[in-house]
């Protein structure tokens, strides 16, 4: 693995700091605080799905997760969405803001799938698009996250018009960079900066979204929930990548 040293006063020496044990060690990512209001992130090559009962270590998944990342919080950043990302330091290393979050996954839904037509059956067809984005919020509780309700989420001192806005915006942003292909859903995690300030903090990639090709074929982490072996996901991320830096 190659690490960078980054320009920094004093120069952050980041191969040093790896080789310490995180701060918190999760199922996808590790973090190691810094000595300011920053952090260093190192993304696992996990993958998982508690629905199909399927989890695995793809190598080279992360360093595809961090590509596509990188190029979304660059994206969100300028249309003046807060994001914590500040700079790649490495293939599957990043430093960004340290910016604590509550328990609660805020998700986008575009098109009826997933966990919609698996806990609200009969309700709406699989496929179904909604005439407005659908935003939902979940408690992050192992084994499965659960639905919980906004108010619950503003009585734990959060506010949930706040984060709903921000992810409606953040959906406005990536389907407009990610088209002509098809963002059925995603999930986001809101932290809060030193200032106080409300903004993404969870990775936005296809472990996290549902996005569809023009043809309909997945190029998300539905390619892993449906047996896909580490060969297919690769070269199906990797394509993706390079057709955005192309774009």
């Amino acid at each position: 693995m190659r690490c960078m040293s980054v320009a920094t006063d004093p120069p952050l020496d980041v191969a040093t700091i790896v080789a310490a044990a995180p701060l918190i060690r999760g199922k996808s990512k590790e973090i190691w605080r810094l000595g300011d209001h920053r952090c260093l992130v190192r993304l696992i090559p996990s993958l998982s799905s508690f629905t199909y009962d399927r989890h695995d270590l793809f190598a080279g998944t992360e360093v595809l997760r961090l590509d596509f990342f990188e190029m979304a919080a660059r994206r969100l950043q300028q249309a003046g969405v807060p994001v914590a990302f500040e700079d790649r330091v490495g293939p599957d290393l990043y430093i960004a803001d340290y910016c604590p979050g509550p328990p609660f996954e805020v998700i986008v839904k575009n098109v009826a799938t997933g966990s919609t037509t698996r806990k609200y059956p009969d309700l709406f067809r699989e496929g179904h698009r909604f005439a407005h984005p659908v935003v939902k919020f979940d408690y992050r509780v192992d084994p499965e996250d659960q639905p919980i309700a906004e108010d619950y989420v503003r009585e734990a001192g959060c506010d949930a018009a706040a984060m709903k806005a921000l992810a409606l915006e953040t959906n406005r942003v990536l389907r407009a960079w990610l088209a002509p292909r098809d963002l059925h859903d995603f999930c986001l995690i809101f932290g809060t900066d030193r200032h106080g300030r409300l903004g993404v903090v969870s990775e936005i990639s296809p472990d996290a979204m549902r996005l569809k090709g023009p043809d309909g074929g997945s190029l998300d982490k539905d390619l892993f929930r449906r047996g896909g072996s580490r060969e297919d996901i690769l070269t199906v991320w990797t394509r993706l990548v390079r057709e955005l830096r192309a774009a």
